[in-house]
């Protein structure tokens, strides 16, 4: 009798198990219904960077004798960056985006949905703002435009200074979270959050130069379309960071949207990123054409900087000029010269070659308002238009810091590329 139960029992089980076996013939097939993705997508407006090798440090004289970027090998993985500097234009996307929320959410009614299943509120896209004078949409946003009595020549503008125009941007400390010694703490300890003003700070044209007329870059140099594909200016590194965690979001929701696997965050690069991908495969060049000089055999400039002193045009440029100006490197990189420095996301440290990991080196500090202002630099390179040949050199440091905002340092971004190399689906 319990012979016979067993038997009805294991036939019971085998079935069941039948039934679950989801067509893969009791094979080891692994998780199906796995979201679409395709590596060898590049990002628009950015350039493949391969995995690969290089001697980073100065490849010209130390002429500071500073001995902060001595020659050190080092092993880069794959990534993708913006073939150009963050542009003007670019950066507008990005404040738009923000304006544009905040004004349906204080609209409200047909502005705003209702997801049916969470009762989660979201902006309504497809509802078209009526910026129009007396509109009753423009009534209902008349707090986001600057008073009558601050209204400069009677120009109706945004105040971007308000507080619900700040965008807040997340970060999760992974390398603290890694070597906590209490494993049951809450992830929560590791997530930091930070509300800045996204608006680039336009005075910058006036502040940086003293008894020197720059009024009229301040008045259009961001907002005026003949700058828009010219690079970004006064934008601290951590309107930098806002922007690049805004780009992910933004990216991952359409991606999400069609179904497909999320990417990699959007990034500043680091300071070795940055530097590889400057020298475009060439080792022990100073200059990312190579070098050893600033000029071609024809004596033409091939950067925007300062030849000489006093003369800011010589090279076809008085202040920035197009992003994608001048010959690109071998990567296919606009102006890792000269034009604008570029903010990088990692911390300065004068010794830290000495320290740093051969493969991928990265030093990162998260300052905090009451530290002192040597935990709050940031690393910048490649030299700008108002500075000398010297800061153009894909080996020289440099630093300014996070909080600072400058007429010369704009930003572009990086994308980890996941997988071994992009070769290995052509």
């Amino acid at each position: 009798m319990n012979k016979i139960k067993l038997s009805a029992f294991t036939l019971v089980l085998l079935a069941l198990l039948a039934g679950c076996s989801s067509g893969d013939n009791g094979q080891l097939v692994g998780s199906q219904n796995r979201p679409d993705f395709n590596s060898n997508v590049v990002p628009y407006g950015m350039v493949y960077i391969p995995s690969g090798t290089f001697h980073t440090g100065n490849s010209d004289q130390d002429v500071n004798y500073a001995l902060i970027g001595p020659s050190k090998a080092l092993s880069i993985v794959g990534f993708f960056m913006d073939d150009t500097e963050i542009t003007n234009n670019e950066y507008r996307q990005f404040i738009e985006y923000i304006r544009d929320s905040v004004a349906r959410r204080m609209i409200g009614g047909d502005a705003i949905m209702v997801d049916e299943e969470t009762g989660e509120e979201r902006v309504n896209w497809d509802y078209p703002i009526d910026w129009s004078k007396g509109s009753e949409d423009a009534q209902q946003v008349e707090s986001m435009f600057y008073s009558e009595e601050e209204s400069v020549f009677g120009k109706k503008e945004f105040d971007w200074s308000k507080e619900e125009m700040e965008y807040e941007y997340v970060w999760y400390r992974w390398k603290d979270a890694a070597h906590a010694k209490n494993k049951d703490v809450s992830r929560a300890e590791f997530i930091e959050k930070k509300k800045v003003n996204i608006y680039p700070d336009t005075l910058v044209w006036v502040r940086d130069f003293t008894y020197s007329y720059n009024e009229p870059m301040t008045r259009a140099y961001f907002s005026h379309p003949a700058y828009d594909e010219y690079p970004v200016v006064g934008v601290t590194w951590e309107q930098a960071n806002a922007f690049c965690y805004w780009r992910t979001l933004y990216w991952n929701n359409y991606r999400q949207s069609k179904g497909e696997a999320l990417m990699e965050e959007f990034r500043l690069p680091t300071e070795h990123e940055w530097e590889y991908a400057a020298r475009g495969g060439r080792q022990m060049s100073p200059y990312p054409w190579g070098g050893p000089y600033l000029r071609n055999g024809k004596g033409c400039l091939l950067a925007n900087f300062k030849p000489g002193r006093g003369n800011y045009p010589e090279d076809g440029g008085q202040y920035t000029v197009r992003a994608n100006a001048y010959w690109p490197n071998d990567y296919g990189l606009y102006n890792m010269a000269g034009n604008v420095a570029e903010w990088t996301i990692t911390a300065y440290d004068p010794s830290a070659y000495g320290f740093i990991h051969d493969l991928n080196p990265d030093y990162k500090y998260d300052a905090k308002e009451d530290d002192p202002v040597t935990k709050k630099q940031k690393v910048i390179r490649g030299g700008s238009w108002k500075d000398i040949g010297y800061f153009l050199q894909t080996g020289t440091r440099h630093w300014e810091y996070q909080d600072s905002a400058k007429s010369y340092i704009g930003f572009r971004c990086v994308l980890p590329f996941l997988g071994r190399s992009m070769n290995d689906f052509n």
